[in-house]
């Protein structure tokens, strides 16, 4: 007496497989991303498309993503590990007892505190150290303070006058709990270029 085959006591068959994987490629391959893409463009349009900043019709960066600002007017962003270019996000993978990132600690230090005119032991740390992704575009609301009064100098503006930029673009911790106080770098650097003069 024959025993059926656990395809066949299954009622399929090879056909019945080749059906079963097509849908899934169909179902999890093709539809799932197309619905949640198209979901994604309809309930978080700006994040869709890179949370881009646009000025003049013109996209001037992401809020999400660190860039490096050359003139001394302008606030500055924690130092980057994958040099401000989001293709290559990585942290320096250098661990607190190695001597290179002291010594590149020291040196980071040592320039911030000769550049905003304060000691080394005031220079936030946030200021010296990259994050984990090595873009992240914002500093903490102390990193912002120690550069006010340079950039109020160089632009000419009131030390009062920053100081309320400043304060209008720090965010809290999210949901009032999670993570904590935050400037965005770029937004408040194009909020200074709007300012006057």
């Amino acid at each position: 007496m024959e025993h059926p085959t656990s395809l066949d006591s299954r009622g399929g068959g090879p056909l019945a497989w080749f059906r079963f994987a097509a849908a899934g490629v169909i179902g999890a391959g093709l539809l799932y991303p197309a619905v949640a893409t198209f979901a994604g463009q309809f309930l978080f349009p700006a994040q869709a498309r890179g949370s881009m900043i646009e000025r003049d019709g013109v996209a001037v960066g992401s809020s999400l993503v660190a860039q490096p600002f050359v003139g001394a007017g302008y606030f500055q962003p924690r130092p980057s590990a994958a040099g401000f270019d989001p293709r290559a996000v990585s942290g320096s993978n250098l661990g607190p007892g190695n001597p290179a990132l002291r010594e590149r600690i020291a040196a980071t230090s040592a320039e911030v505190a000769a550049r905003e005119g304060i000691a080394v032991g005031e220079v936030p740390v946030d200021l010296v150290t990259a994050s984990g992704s090595g873009i992240d575009p914002h500093i903490s609301p102390a990193a912002a303070a120690v550069q006010v009064a340079r950039v109020a100098r160089i632009r000419g503006l009131p030390v009062a006058d920053v100081q309320a930029l400043v304060a209008r673009h720090t965010a809290g911790p999210d949901l009032g709990v999670f993570g904590q106080a935050r400037v965005n770098v770029l937004e408040l650097n194009l909020a200074l270029d709007a300012a006057k003069p």
